[in-house]
């Protein structure tokens, strides 16, 4: 069943989204030329940094005896289908054709057999998440639009077309700032709440919901994405208003919430 994107908001409480936005804006990063040379998210010196980072957290601290005496734990083989590849630090320029892009999406489109049933969970089958797929710098060929930004409709299998006023390039710098030290990835996956859809049955823990369904998304494109020898990281070095602004969508209902390169 398909309903207008704002026929949501008859349900949804105005005090709940305008706080949901609220908090939502707590999270934000802001990125610019202008003040970017004087921005930082934080003063932790580089030895405490690497002492903080990568470390289990043990909470029962006075407990002397190793629990490894009474059973072995063991990661997945290198060969196992769950084993994913490293986040990619830096994406080497390789050629990537749309064929590989649709082949990309399967994890995400519904199942065969279900009406509505996805790839991944989603609390009340609420599905709030939409994914947008852009062609970074027309590197993807074939790609079959003459704007570099598509939308994923699940349950028709395809895409929607953006509209082709959208400034590309614009966009990619909103999505990868100037100073950021990655490569060059070919796609990027834009993971972006539509907050009505998130919030009009489970209100504030709907927002919750919704991240957690990002994660999953991102996680399985992640596991797609080595099954098809693809490089991938998720992203968060981004200024949710620029991203809206170059989409033409109303940043008081779509919230992004991660991007994910691919190359």
């Amino acid at each position: 069943m398909t309903l207008p994107h704002d026929y949501y908001l008859k349900f949804v409480s105005s005090e709940v989204l305008d706080e949901t936005l609220a908090f939502h804006a707590k999270g934000n990063y802001t990125i610019h030329t202008i003040c970017q040379h004087a921005s930082t998210l934080h003063h932790i010196p580089s030895k405490e940094l690497e002492a903080l980072t990568g470390n289990e957290l043990p909470l029962n601290i006075l407990e002397k005896e190793a629990p490894d005496q009474y059973f072995t734990l063991s990661p997945l083989k290198p060969e196992h289908y769950l084993k994913r590849n490293e986040s990619c630090d830096w994406f080497v320029e390789r050629p990537l054709d749309f064929e590989t892009i649709q082949s990309l999406t399967a994890p995400l489109l519904t199942q065969e057999g279900h009406s509505y049933k996805r790839g991944y969970p989603s609390g009340g089958a609420i599905y709030p998440i939409e994914v947008f797929f852009v062609n970074l710098d027309n590197r993807i060929s074939r790609w079959p639009s003459e704007s570099n930004v598509l939308h994923l409709l699940p349950s028709s299998k395809t895409f929607e077309t953006n509209s082709p006023q959208i400034d590309a390039t614009k966009l990619t710098q909103a999505i990868i700032p100037k100073a950021s030290n990655i490569g060059r990835p070919a796609l990027a996956l834009l993971y972006i709440a539509y907050l009505p859809k998130a919030l009009f049955k489970y209100r504030y823990r709907g927002y919750r919901l919704a991240l957690m369904e990002a994660g999953s998304m991102y996680m399985l494109i992640d596991l797609r994405c080595k099954e098809l020898n693809l490089q991938s990281r998720p992203w968060s070095g981004f200024t949710d208003y620029e991203i809206t602004k170059c989409l033409k969508l109303n940043p008081a209902l779509f919230t992004p919430l991660c991007v994910q390169f691919v190359g």
